[in-house]
C-alpha cells in the first residue's frame, strides 16, 4: 500500500500507538489501514454419493481441480457464499449443510470455510470460472490433480466422516513459508 484510501496521501508502515503490529498509517490524516485475512468459503457438493468437482479456468492452479470455493462478498452469508459460488462456477443450486472445515491458510493472509451441501438433481455446468465440471466416486476424484492444499484436506475430512457417519468440524494451518526448500 502506498497512498491512504481516505485521502490520497503517502502511507508509512510503522507500529500505531496502543498496538503491537505494524500497519499503514496515512502520514496526512492519521487513518490507520488495517490489512485483515479474506475469507475463501466453499462447499463439497454430493449427490447420489458422488462429489461435484470443477476444473479451473483461472489462475491460479488453471486446469486443476477444486470443488466450489471464492472470496466471500460483502453482505453475505459464510452460507450463501458457499451457494453462490456453487452457482457461479458449476450452474449448480445446493442446499447447504453443516460447517465441515475451517483452513488458515496464513501464507496467503485467507481463512477458507468448507460446508457439506447436497446437490438435489445431477443438474450443473459449466461456469465462467470453470474448465469443466463432473460429478465423481470417491475413487475418482484426480488427488495429484487438486488446486490447493486446503481442497485437498476437506475432500479427505469430508470422505473420512462420511465412511464413519459422522459431521465433526476439522480445523487445520497451512503455512508455505514454514516448508524447507526442496
Amino acid at each position: 500500500m502506498k497512498f491512504c484510501d481516505e485521502c490520497g496521501a503517502p502511507v508509512r508502515l510503522r507500529v500505531p500507538p496502543g498496538d503491537h503490529l505494524p500497519r499503514y498509517v496515512c502520514e496526512a490524516c492519521g487513518t490507520i489501514h488495517y490489512q485483515n485475512p479474506r475469507l475463501v468459503v466453499g462447499c463439497v457438493p454430493e449427490h447420489d454419493g458422488r462429489i461435484l468437482l470443477c476444473r479451473r479456468a483461472i489462475e491460479p492452479r488453471r486446469g486443476y481441480w477444486t470443488v466450489p470455493a471464492g472470496f466471500m462478498e460483502n453482505d453475505e452469508t459464510l452460507q450463501q457464499a458457499a451457494a453462490r459460488e456453487s452457482r457461479e462456477e458449476a450452474l449448480a443450486e445446493v442446499t447447504i449443510g453443516s460447517l465441515l472445515c475451517v483452513v488458515h491458510v496464513l501464507h496467503a493472509h485467507q481463512v477458507h470455510v468448507f460446508f457439506r451441501a447436497t446437490l438435489a438433481a445431477a443438474r450443473y455446468g459449466v461456469g465462467a470460472e470453470s474448465l469443466e465440471v463432473r460429478l465423481v466416486e470417491p475413487g475418482e476424484i484426480p488427488w495429484d490433480e487438486i488446486a490447493f492444499p486446503s481442497t485437498d484436506f476437506t475432500l479427505r475430512r469430508y470422505l473420512e466422516d462420511r465412511a464413519g457417519g459422522g459431521e465433526p468440524h476439522h480445523f487445520t494451518t497451512i503455512d508455505r513459508r514454514l516448508r524447507s526448500p526442496s
